[in-house]
């Protein structure tokens, strides 16, 4: 298993996480329904407004889905066939991306993680 992510607080206008999630089990990552839940939560923890959500299945696997937040958003998209899930969480606000990445990673139940944080835009 892989370390906690720790997050370190933004100094720039933006900050964006990418999380590279592996050995998930593929019929966790082809359920809309509980991605949708984990990546809500997930925002709801860091402290995030959620403003909406939308989800999609692919035929015949992957899923899809976006969390809009008042400070910006989380992308999910899935390859249940690889057991791999790739999440971005973008802010410009003040919330705390390490709680709702390590939330993640949990959830999905990700055997190995990888993450990086980039600062966007001005500092």
């Amino acid at each position: 298993m892989a370390s906690p992510i720790f997050i370190p607080k933004r100094t720039a206008l933006g900050q964006h996480v990418l999380l590279e999630l592996s050995q998930c089990p593929p019929g966790l990552l082809s359920d809309t329904g509980r991605l949708e839940e984990a990546m809500q939560e997930a925002a709801e923890r860091m402290g995030a407004t959620i403003v909406s959500s939308h989800f999609h299945k692919f035929s015949p696997y992957g899923a899809s889905g976006v969390v809009i937040i008042q400070e910006s958003h989380l992308t999910l998209h899935t390859w249940p066939e690889h057991g791999y899930a790739a999440v971005d969480i973008f802010t410009c606000g003040d919330i705390d991306l390490g709680t709702g990445a390590n939330f993640l990673a949990k959830a999905l139940q990700a055997g190995q993680w990888e993450w990086a944080a980039h600062d966007r835009g001005p500092s």
